[in-house]
């Protein structure tokens, strides 16, 4: 945007293109952004300068995007432009298009974009946590969730262009930086020479896609990223539980830097709930990762999501899930129901 010419504002009554960059994991997250677009609207219809509304765009960006598509075109003239979360680098021809006098949408989803070449501009930091995106997308299609059909196939971002931005951030004098993918410990870098191969927690099998292949995995990029600079802590959210081979663990245990603090979604504590939700392992092979990653990292917290309801959950099923919560103890439960438009939901 800054390369075409477009800077940013702090108030929205002087923009000249208003975005909202959205999420459609949770109703509530699409609810908020339907709100917040009819009080747009209406601030642009009595605007006291027509002028200003008459040359005021709005976009919707990201999953909502993509999952609504034209709706958002076609309700209430609330939307103007329309861009999936791997079409932001056509947003200047998507606004060029409405200057012109036509609604514009890109929800195309791509294989290869992770946007590794466009540097960030960090308008709200607070100089000392930064988060950095190494992948997007998501195999797994888990059966109430609605991310591989949003956010599309998992592609990384190059091992080279993180470890570079890890020492841009140490240069800043940055101390904290949390690693963010959909699948965050799914990361596979194919184009490194080197690797560790593929290596999920015994018990844990691949639903959707074999991961098996040459290249960087997410235990080679903690290796590079942690020995940057020992005084900066190191975070990742979110994985999945498969993720969690017991060299990830070690490494975890080993490095000073790399918080002691992990979040694994166990979403059920029930065998049959977690095989209609397409999880890939049981309540079984999930105890053991978790005995297994407490024994390896004293002082480890953990922290997990667990979905409530699922679509034909018993009253012995959702007990077991409470056994699952007495047993392990979480430091903190995230609750969640099936996401809105997903097989499940």
């Amino acid at each position: 945007m800054q390369n075409s010419g477009y800077h940013r504002v702090e108030q929205p009554e002087i923009a000249n293109v208003l975005m909202f960059n959205t999420c459609a994991v949770r109703e509530n997250a699409e609810q908020k952004v339907w709100e917040r677009l009819k009080k747009i609207k209406s601030m642009l219809d009595n605007h006291p300068e027509r002028r200003w509304r008459q040359r005021a765009s709005v976009g919707v960006l990201g999953c909502m995007a993509e999952r609504l598509k034209k709706k958002l075109l076609e309700t209430d003239r609330l939307v103007d432009f329309v861009a999936g979360p791997d079409a932001y680098r056509d947003i200047p021809n998507l606004l060029k298009a409405v200057e012109s006098g036509q609604k514009a949408m890109n929800v195309q989803l791509s294989l290869e974009e992770t946007y590794a070449d466009v540097a960030p501009v960090r308008f709200d930091g607070n100089g000392v946590s930064a988060y950095i995106s190494i992948m997007r997308g998501c195999n797994n299609m888990c059966s109430y969730c609605v991310v591989p059909f949003t956010r599309g196939r998992e592609r990384s971002r190059t091992l080279q262009s993180i470890v570079e931005e890890v020492k841009d951030l140490s240069a800043r004098g940055y101390r904290e930086i949390t690693l963010l993918g959909q699948n965050v410990n799914s990361y596979w870098d194919q184009t490194y020479a080197e690797g560790s191969g593929y290596l999920p927690y015994p018990g844990f099998n691949n639903i959707y896609k074999s991961r098996h292949g040459s290249g960087a995995r997410f235990i080679d990029l903690l290796d590079k990223v942690s020995a940057v600079d020992s005084r900066i802590r190191i975070r990742f959210t979110s994985p999945h539980p498969k993720d969690f081979p017991p060299q990830l663990l070690q490494l975890i245990a080993e490095r000073p830097n790399l918080c002691k603090s992990l979040h694994m979604p166990a979403q059920s504590g029930s065998s049959s709930v977690l095989a209609r939700m397409r999880r890939g392992y049981t309540r079984e092979a999930y105890m053991q990762l978790i005995e297994e990653a407490k024994s390896t990292i004293p002082g480890l917290s953990i922290s997990t999501d667990i979905i409530t309801g699922f679509c034909g959950e018993t009253e012995e099923e959702h007990k077991e899930t409470l056994s699952l919560l007495e047993e392990v103890k979480f430091n903190q439960v995230v609750f969640l129901p099936p996401t809105a438009g997903s097989v499940s939901g």
